[in-house]
């Protein structure tokens, strides 16, 4: 699922392509994903792109209103999550549509903006005045935004451990299992570690080691580990450059020691044991749910 420096990619794009274009005519496919696709084909023709920008890991799509004389109208914006397999870029009308093409807004300029998703696990919202200020207040800081003070502050705030901590999008908006599993190897920090034990020096670590890493995944246009493409239709590069993330079983790039996986709220957890130290009784608590795993096996009655 595309994360922070992939929205990042794909706003910037978008942002190039069409920022001031008009839009004229809405089609819409399949819209199950769709939360008021009629208001939204009610609302959007006449509108202009005012601005894209990403927030979390939601694109943001800034409209102006229909009408000059309608500019005192409370701001309105589409909000788009790419989901699992999404994708939205600016094509010419002339070329076909792709196959699961769900979206597809018609720009002055002769093109169609479209939202291409197979497996429709992505969101599209249209939201204006106060439900849009409300919809936004849900989420955490922007942690390329956020002060080491901040940042401190929400990891020290609950008892939670921190890969927990780093993927709650209340906490910090934006951040997936991708670049939290980096981030944690980088600063030395076990997933498993409760954020509010973490010292001083080491959320510095931590968020030295997360902003480094995102701002050098957006240069390199994200990371493309199955589906992701950018609005140009292009991969991004920063998946060369994972040091931990899929590498199950390798050798640490920093000790050489195997890198291990383990679930940490309910998302597949790489680190290294020897540089990313466990928290105390992890090793009995793994051994005691293997346990009870194996007298769950041995009590259920043969088919």
């Amino acid at each position: 699922m595309p994360e922070l420096p992939e929205v990042e990619t794909v706003a910037r794009g978008l942002q190039r392509e069409i920022a001031g274009r008009r839009i004229l005519g809405v089609t819409l496919g399949k819209t199950d994903f769709i939360e008021n696709p009629e208001t939204i084909e009610r609302e959007l023709p006449g509108r202009t792109v005012r601005a894209v920008v990403r927030y979390g890991k939601f694109l943001l799509l800034r409209l102006k209103p229909a009408e000059e004389e309608r500019e005192a109208e409370s701001e309105a914006a589409l909000l788009v999550h790419l989901g699992m397999t999404g994708m939205l870029m600016p094509q010419a009308v002339s070329e076909p549509r792709a196959k699961h093409t769900h979206v597809a807004l018609l720009l002055d300029d002769g093109r169609e903006l479209r939202y291409v998703d197979a497996r429709r696990f992505g969101r599209i919202s249209y939201l204006s005045g106060e439900k849009l200020r409300k919809e936004l207040q849900r989420f955490g800081a922007d942690p390329l935004e956020a002060g080491l003070e901040e940042f401190a502050k929400r990891i020290h705030a609950r008892r939670a451990r921190i890969k927990a901590l780093l993927l709650d999008q209340q906490v910090l908006r934006g951040v997936g299992n991708i670049y939290a599993d980096e981030s944690l190897w980088k600063a030395k920090i076990h997933p498993r570690r409760l954020g509010a034990s973490l010292s001083a020096e080491q959320v510095a670590g931590l968020y030295r080691a997360l902003q480094g890493i995102l701002q050098k995944a957006i240069v390199m246009r994200g990371s493309s580990i199955s589906d992701f493409l950018d609005a140009e239709g292009q991969p991004g590069e920063y998946q060369r450059h994972h040091r931990v993330y899929g590498r199950e079983e390798k050798a640490c790039f920093r000790c050489g020691t195997r890198i291990r996986r383990v679930i940490v709220a309910g998302r597949s957890s790489y680190f290294c044991p020897d540089c990313q130290k466990a928290p105390r009784n992890f090793g009995k608590a793994r051994k005691a749910k293997r346990a009870r795993g194996a007298s769950k096996r041995a009590e259920k009655p043969a088919a």
